[in-house]
C-alpha cells in the first residue's frame, strides 16, 4: 500500500531530526503537517463544486503555495517560514463570526502547536513525501484513513498521550449497540481522537445516509469536546479524513468547566458515547461546579454531567472503572442519582487486559436510558477468547469478540435475554428498597438522636443564661449556690446532648452504610466456576519446600561470599 510506505518513510526521516523526540511528539508533528494537506486538498474541491467558496488559510499559507513545489523553500529558509511566519498567521487568524467559519477550526487546530522538527532538510523531504498523498482520491483516503487508525493505536505506547485512545473494537460495540440516526444530537464530552465520532459517522453511513441532504443532517448533529490539544487536533484531523467539511463542533475546551446547572434544556442531546478519562482529578475549583457531587474525581464528574445533559428517552454508553461500580461516598449519591433518573438497563464487564498497555484495571460499559428509574440491570461478562490469556498490542481486542454479546442483547428492544455462564440479571430495585427499610429504624433513631441533642443544647443554654441573671444580683451565699447548681446542670445537659449527638451520627452512619451497600454494582458472575487452586495441605508443604530451598541457595552464597571476602 503507499500511502502506508509513505507514511512509514515519513517516520523514519523524523526520527533523523534532533528535534523529534519520542512518538506522541513525532504523531503531533505529523497530524498538523497532514492537516494542512488534507484541508488544502478539501479546499481546491470545495472552490470547484461551492460558489462563492474561498479558503479559511490566508493563500501565502495554503499548503500549495509553499509546500507543494518538491523544489521549493528548504533548510533554514522554511524553518524560518514556519516558526515566525506560518504558525503566528495560522495562530492568530481573524473570525467571520459566521455559522461553519472554518477558520475557527484551523486557529483552535494551531492554538498549541509547535514545529519540533530542527532541520529544515528533513523537513522539506517530509513535506515532499506528503505531497505523494491526494485526500481527493476516495481510495487514497480510505487507506490513509485505515493507517491513520494505526497511528492513533500507536498513541498506547506513547506515555500518558495512550490516554486518549479507546480499543477501536470497543468503540464500535457501543456505537452499534447505541444506533444513533442522522439527525439524532451526538455528543462525546471528552471526545480524545474522536474514536466515538468517527465510528458514529461510518455506523450511519453504512446503514442510514443515503443522500446528500442525510449526510449534512449528520454532520450538523454531531457535538464533541475535548480538553488537551494533542487529541483535539488528531480528532479534527480525523473529521477531515472522514469527509467532515465543518468539524468546528469539535471544541479544544474542558466540558466540566462550567457548572452543572448551566447546561439548559435547549443544549441537552439524544445520545452521548464516550470514554472518559480513569483516575484523573481535575484542577482545584472544578468540583465547585457540582456542588451535590462535589470532588475532584474526572470520570464521576463526567457521569453526573451526562445523566444531566441526556434528553427524555436519551440513551448512553459509557465506558467506567470498577472504582466507580463498587465506590463509596460520592460514587453512592452518583449511582443513585444515575438509576433514579436513567434506566441503566446493561453493564458490559471486561477483563483487564483490554486497554493494555495504558491501563490494566477493569473497566464496564455502561448502557442506560433518560427517563424511566431502573428496576433490573443485566450484566454480561466478556471473556478473552479460548486459547489467549490477555489482550495485548499483539493479539488485541476485535469487534467479533464481541459476537456473543450481540446475539444475546435481544434487538432494540432488548427482548428475549436469558442467564447463562455469561449473562445474569439483578433485580436492583428490590435490592434498594430493601436496603432502604433497613437503614429507616436507624435513620429514625438518627432523627429521635439529633432531635433529642438540640432540646438539651436548648436547654442547657437557657440553664447558663439563668445563671448569668442570677450572677448579676447581689452575691449572697443562697444565690452563688443556686448559680453554681445552674451551671452543673448546664454542664450535665452538655455531656448528655454530646452522647445524644454521637449515637445521632452512629446511626446516621449505620443506616447509610446498610443502604449504601445496595449501590454496589461490582456484581460478579454467579454462573463462575471457581478457580481450583490445588489441596490445601500440599500447597502449604509446596511452599515448606521452596523456602526450604531458598534457605539452602541463601546459606551458599552467604559461604561463597564470606570465602569471597577473606581471599
Amino acid at each position: 500500500m503507499i500511502v502506508r510506505t509513505t507514511v512509514k518513510s515519513i517516520q523514519d526521516i523524523m526520527r533523523q531530526d534532533v528535534g523529534v523526540d519520542g512518538d506522541a511528539q513525532r504523531i503531533s508533528q505529523l497530524t498538523w503537517l497532514f492537516f494542512l494537506k488534507i484541508i488544502d486538498d478539501q479546499d481546491q474541491e470545495l472552490e470547484i463544486t461551492k460558489d462563492g467558496y474561498r479558503s479559511p488559510i490566508p493563500e501565502r499559507f495554503q499548503w500549495r503555495s509553499w509546500a507543494a513545489d518538491p523544489e521549493g523553500i528548504t533548510g533554514q529558509a522554511l524553518l524560518d517560514f514556519v516558526n515566525d511566519e506560518l504558525f503566528p498567521a495560522l495562530k492568530g487568524l481573524a473570525l467571520t463570526g459566521q455559522p461553519g467559519d472554518r477558520r475557527r477550526v484551523v486557529r483552535d487546530v494551531f492554538e498549541d502547536v509547535y514545529n519540533y522538527m530542527k532541520s529544515g532538510q528533513l523537513l522539506r523531504q517530509v513535506v515532499n513525501k506528503i505531497n505523494q498523498v491526494d485526500f481527493n482520491n476516495l481510495d487514497e483516503r480510505r487507506h490513509f484513513g485505515e493507517f491513520y487508525e494505526q497511528l492513533l493505536n500507536d498513541l498506547q505506547s506513547a506515555g500518558n498521550a495512550g490516554e486518549y485512545y479507546t480499543p477501536r473494537a470497543v468503540t464500535a460495540f457501543m456505537v452499534d449497540r447505541i444506533d444513533p440516526h442522522p439527525g439524532e444530537i451526538l455528543f462525546d464530552p471528552a471526545c480524545g481522537t474522536g474514536g466515538f465520532l468517527s465510528c458514529a459517522i461510518n455506523h450511519m453511513e453504512a446503514n442510514y445516509v443515503r443522500t446528500p441532504k442525510q449526510r449534512e443532517t449528520m454532520q450538523g448533529a454531531l457535538r464533541a469536546v475535548e480538553k488537551k490539544q494533542l487529541p483535539h487536533m488528531l480528532c479534527v484531523t480525523n473529521m477531515l479524513l472522514h469527509g467532515i467539511e465543518d468539524p468546528s463542533f469539535v471544541r479544544h475546551d474542558n466540558t466540566l468547566a462550567r457548572p452543572l446547572i448551566s447546561w439548559s434544556k435547549d443544549e441537552r442531546v439524544d445520545i452521548v458515547v464516550t470514554n472518559p478519562p480513569f483516575g484523573g482529578k481535575e484542577e482545584d475549583g472544578i468540583e465547585n461546579n457540582f456542588p451535590t457531587f462535589r470532588t475532584k474525581e474526572t470520570a464521576d464528574l463526567f457521569l453526573a454531567l451526562i445523566v444531566r445533559l441526556l434528553k427524555t428517552d436519551g440513551r448512553a454508553a459509557v465506558v467506567l472503572p470498577d472504582g466507580t461500580l463498587f465506590g463509596e461516598g460520592i460514587k453512592t449519591r452518583l449511582k443513585e442519582y444515575l438509576m433514579e433518573d436513567c434506566n441503566l438497563h446493561t453493564i458490559v464487564r471486561l477483563p483487564n487486559s483490554v486497554f493494555k498497555p495504558y491501563a490494566s484495571i477493569g473497566t464496564n460499559l455502561l448502557f442506560f436510558e433518560k427517563g424511566t428509574q431502573t428496576k433490573d440491570i443485566w450484566f454480561y461478562e466478556h471473556r478473552v477468547p479460548e486459547g489467549q490469556k490477555a489482550y495485548s498490542m499483539t493479539k488485541p481486542i476485535r469487534l467479533e469478540h464481541f459476537q456473543g454479546c450481540i446475539d444475546w442483547w435481544g434487538g432494540k428492544e432488548r427482548k428475549g435475554r436469558k442467564e447463562g455462564p455469561q449473562a445474569w440479571r439483578v433485580p436492583i430495585r428490590q435490592i434498594i428498597d430493601a436496603a432502604r427499610a433497613s437503614a429507616q429504624p436507624h435513620w429514625d433513631e438518627a432523627e429521635k438522636q439529633s432531635r433529642r441533642d438540640a432540646g438539651l443544647r436548648a436547654r442547657a443554654t437557657e440553664a447558663d443564661a439563668a445563671a448569668r441573671a442570677l450572677e448579676g444580683d447581689d452575691e449572697t451565699r443562697e444565690v452563688k449556690a443556686k448559680a453554681r447548681t445552674l451551671r452543673e446542670r448546664a454542664s450535665s445537659l452538655r455531656v448528655e446532648a454530646a452522647a445524644a449527638g454521637a449515637a445521632s451520627r452512629q446511626a446516621r452512619s449505620t443506616g447509610d452504610s446498610i443502604y449504601g451497600a445496595a449501590f454496589n454494582l461490582d456484581i460478579k458472575n454467579p454462573h463462575a466456576v471457581a478457580d481450583d487452586h490445588g489441596d490445601p495441605e500440599t500447597l502449604l508443604a509446596d511452599l515448606a519446600r521452596a523456602e526450604a530451598e531458598t534457605a539452602t541457595h541463601r546459606d551458599q552464597l552467604k559461604a561463597i561470599l564470606a570465602e569471597a571476602l577473606a581471599r
